[in-house]
């Protein structure tokens, strides 16, 4: 699935979390300026699958911890029946099993709300566009280095610590031997990599990752 529906159409998300509180955050969040909207909303387990079904989303925004139905059984159930929309779960757990857990159940993305709120569009967009989003703690654990998760080249990550230090592009192209050309291009494909629009949003999620050091 694609990370936009192409003709500047805002992807289609649903939010389920029982507070009212969150899912209104959300809701504000999400918005189409981030090329997202959301178009519905559930507060328990069981209204989670009616709704996507009616609303027919790209992407699902779930907390783990639903009344009535918790979410890993939403995750089963909308695996089974929805499997080409895409499930973020959004949750304040960082513990390795339950991470791993809506892994396996078919979320493409874990992010934990100690996430600063500014990230979160990036995040949803870079899961709807095919990158799984975990914690660093966790690939650290699987023995991956998040670099090599999100995807990107030796390179790609040194025009992104570069970018880190505050360096314009003339800097990175000198500091690297490269031409200020090839510095746009490997940019380029970091923004497509992560999901982002600019190099404002891939530097925080890149901090947020771990997949550079700050400055």
């Amino acid at each position: 699935m694609a990370a936009s529906v192409g003709n500047g159409t805002p992807l289609r998300v649903v939010v389920c979390d029982d507070h009212a509180l969150i899912r209104s955050a959300l809701c504000l969040l999400l918005t189409p300026e981030e090329g997202l909207e959301v178009v519905g909303e559930a507060a328990s387990g069981p209204e989670v699958l009616p709704l996507v079904d009616r609303t027919q989303p790209d992407v699902v925004v779930l907390d783990l911890h639903m009344p009535q139905l918790d979410g890993f059984r939403c995750l089963e159930q909308l695996a089974e029946r929805h499997p080409r929309v895409r499930i973020v779960v959004l949750s304040g757990s960082d513990d390795e099993a339950t991470i791993d857990g809506a892994l396996r159940r078919g979320a493409v993305a874990y992010v934990l709300k100690s996430i600063d709120p500014v990230d979160l569009p990036a995040a949803v967009r870079q899961a709807v566009a095919g990158c799984v989003y975990q914690p660093g703690a966790l690939l650290a654990a699987a023995g991956m280095s998040p670099s090599r998760a999100a995807g990107l080249s030796e390179k790609e990550v040194g025009v992104l610590a570069e970018l880190a230090k505050g360096h314009s592009n003339r800097q990175i192209a000198q500091t690297l031997w490269l031409s200020e050309q090839t510095v746009k291009f490997h940019l380029r494909n970091v923004y497509r990599k992560l999901g982002v629009a600019n190099r404002t949003e891939a530097l925080r999620l890149a901090l947020d990752q771990h997949l550079v050091d700050a400055a």
